[in-house]
Parts: C-alpha cells; sequence; structure tokens
C-alpha cells in the first residue's frame, strides 16, 4: 500500500461530536493519516487533546497561519496535504480561502460559508488553485442513499413527480424559551452562524440531498419561517415549496423544535412509476413502492445493489453500517481525487454542491422576508 495523505484539522477538539465523526471517517479505507493541526483556540487545550489522541504536539499549531507556514517548510513527502475545517460557521470562508491559496486540499464542514458572495469567491479560488473542495453533506455517503441516486438515473420511478423531504429535530426547543440561553449560543448568533440557523444547519443537508438523488436542480422556492420570538433574529422552523426542472414540485420541511425529534431526516421521490423512500434513523432501509405491489426493502451489501452502492458497503449484508460509515465513504472519494483515481460521479460533494446550499439559505430568507414570495435560484 502507498504512504497515506496526511491530513491537517482546524477544530473539532474536545468532546466535539464533528470531530469525532471526521476522524474516525478518515481513518477508513487507510487512505489518510491525521498528523496535527489547530483543534482549540486555547493551544494548550490544543496540545493536551493532541496527547489524548496520540498526536505528535510538534505538529499542534497555536493559529492557522503557523500551521501554514511550518507545514510549507516541511519537505513535500511530509507536509499536510489536506485539511479539515470544522470551525464555526464564519471561519469558513477565511481559513478555506487561505488554505486554498497556500497550497492545500480542503474538506469543509457545511455550510460552506456564511453569505452566498463568500461562497462564490471561495468558488473561484477553488477554480484557480484547482485543488480538491469538498463539503460535508454527510448522508449522501450511505449507500442506500447511493442505491437510491443510481435507482432514479435508471429510470426505475420513471418521470418524478413528487418531492418530499422532511428534516426534524427537537433539541433547541428547551433553549429557545429561556431568554438568556438563547441569546448565548453560537448557532442563534448571526455574527457566527450567518442569516439562517434551522436552514442552514439542517435545511441545506435536505436541499442538497434532493438535487443528489434526483439529478435535477431547484428552479424555483417559496419559503416560511418560524423564528418564534421577536429577539431571535434565525430561523428555528421553516418550510419551503419547491419548482424544479420539468414542472417537478416538491416540499422541503425543517425543524428544530420539533419537541422529541432526535434525527429524523426522511426523504421520499415519487415517480409515475415507482416510489423511494428512506429513513435516515433506519438507514439501512430503503423502501420501494410500487401500484399492486407489495412494498419491497432493499438493504445494503446484496448483489441486486449499484455497483456505486456496493463500493461503500464496508460489511456483509445484516450488518449495520451508519453515519460513520457515511462520512468515510466521502473521505475515500477525497482521496481518490487527490490522488488521481477513478471513482464514481457523486463520490463527494464538491464546491458547488455547498455553493448551492448556500443560494438555497440566502434565497429563503429572502422569500420570507419578502412576504413569502417565489424566489429563483441562481446557478
Amino acid at each position: 500500500m502507498g504512504k497515506k495523505i496526511k491530513l491537517g484539522i482546524l477544530g473539532g477538539g474536545n468532546n466535539s461530536l464533528i470531530g469525532v465523526l471526521h476522524r474516525v471517517a478518515s481513518s477508513m479505507f487507510d487512505k489518510f493519516e491525521l498528523v496535527g493541526g489547530v483543534f482549540n483556540t486555547d493551544f494548550n487545550e490544543s496540545i493536551k487533546f493532541a496527547e489524548d489522541i496520540g498526536i505528535n504536539t510538534g505538529r499542534v499549531y497555536k493559529s492557522l497561519d503557523e500551521f501554514i507556514e511550518k507545514e510549507n517548510n516541511l519537505p513535500e513527502e511530509e507536509r499536510v496535504k489536506v485539511v479539515s475545517v470544522l470551525t464555526p460557521n464564519f471561519l469558513h470562508f477565511p481559513m478555506a480561502k487561505q488554505l486554498l491559496e497556500n497550497g492545500f486540499h480542503v474538506i469543509c464542514e457545511k455550510p460552506l460559508t456564511t453569505t452566498l458572495e463568500e461562497a462564490k469567491i471561495l468558488k473561484e479560488t477553488s477554480d484557480k488553485t484547482g485543488k480538491v473542495f469538498a463539503v460535508t453533506y454527510t448522508y449522501t455517503g450511505y449507500p442506500m442513499v447511493r442505491q437510491m441516486r443510481e435507482m432514479i438515473t435508471s429510470g426505475k420511478l420513471g418521470n418524478i413527480q413528487k418531492i418530499d423531504v422532511q428534516y426534524y429535530q427537537g433539541w433547541i426547543n428547551p433553549i429557545i424559551h429561556d431568554k438568556e440561553q438563547r441569546n448565548s449560543i453560537w448557532r442563534l448568533d448571526p455574527e457566527k452562524s450567518g442569516i439562517s440557523c434551522c436552514l442552514g444547519d439542517i435545511g441545506t443537508h435536505a436541499y442538497d440531498m434532493i438535487e443528489y438523488v434526483t439529478g435535477m436542480e431547484v428552479k424555483k422556492i417559496l419559503a416560511d419561517l418560524n423564528y418564534l420570538y421577536k429577539d431571535n433574529e434565525m430561523d428555528i422552523d421553516g418550510t419551503v415549496l419547491l419548482r424544479m426542472d420539468n414542472q417537478v414540485k416538491g416540499v422541503l420541511r425543517a425543524s428544530q423544535i420539533a419537541t422529541g425529534e432526535e434525527n429524523n431526516f426522511t426523504v421520499k421521490i415519487y415517480g409515475d412509476k415507482a416510489g423511494l423512500k428512506w429513513e435516515q434513523e433506519n438507514p439501512n432501509y430503503l423502501y420501494l413502492l410500487e401500484e399492486n405491489k407489495p412494498l419491497q426493502v432493499l438493504k445494503p451489501g446484496h448483489a441486486y445493489n449499484s455497483e456505486f452502492s456496493l463500493s461503500g458497503t464496508k460489511l456483509p449484508p445484516g450488518h449495520p453500517e451508519g453515519i460513520f460509515d457515511s462520512m468515510g465513504n466521502i473521505y475515500h472519494g477525497v482521496a481518490k481525487a487527490i490522488l488521481g483515481e477513478d471513482g464514481f460521479d457523486g463520490e463527494y460533494p464538491t464546491i458547488t454542491d455547498g455553493l448551492r446550499g448556500m443560494n438555497f439559505i440566502e434565497k429563503a430568507v429572502e422569500s420570507h422576508k419578502k412576504g413569502n414570495v417565489w424566489i429563483s435560484i441562481d446557478n
């Protein structure tokens, strides 16, 4: 086996859930080696974290500037090649741009940036440098989501005629009703999170999923958002009507005040021949619905699945795979791109997907503020 791609991480230290997810995912397929980064704004905490996970503290830096300077002074075969940006939203743009301009490939958490204009600049920078840039819309890595995409592409559903995507959580419900709490978390601070909380955090996952599995682009949206309190500047719930190509219509529903819900992300696509339904909380089941036929349940690892689905299946049938595996498949796709290896279309979400996600967020907020009117999504 060849040498592993050296990986750096910005953020994701201490008890960060997203940090654990990325570290485990990067270790799958034996393509990456995590060698250092800036894990915390507090250098001492960053060092302690590196010691806890067994990283050489000599590759832990006080700032991004120091990281770039010292890594680029190392011999080519030793330096970090790709960096995962796992910081709060407002840091995505300046960090990713600086990394690209200094020769690093980038894996960035979503949303890509806090504004559409920043996303456009980042896309131009990425195109100019030619570096691989992935945006971690994690759920696209699930084998049965990839199976869904392949079945739709092959025409199994016929002409698409209805799209219904729901992403419901309840985590913010106990926070939003307390004035002190809702004014203290970064996700409800537009300076740190951008102009949207709910759509920016989970609605953008749903939006990307629609375009990913159908291969169609959303053309127009009409949004009705919920803020609950006048002193809260950020949406915490919303419904968005969609108009796609070929007169296809749909609805996207996202909420962080769906009391008792955990991570209820459900994708339903209906054609004139059949329908498909997938639920993130039960990701190993893809339901095929056809007129006058029994409900069919497709599961990962079986020969009836597509080659693309099987390429992301690591275990024999009956052994559940989950979100770590999904993110691992995305990292695997990034590794193939960096190494110039052949792969499948759609193995990792690109910066273009991130740009369209920011376009969706801004247009949805605009639609709501203008009185719930139809707004076009620019290409």
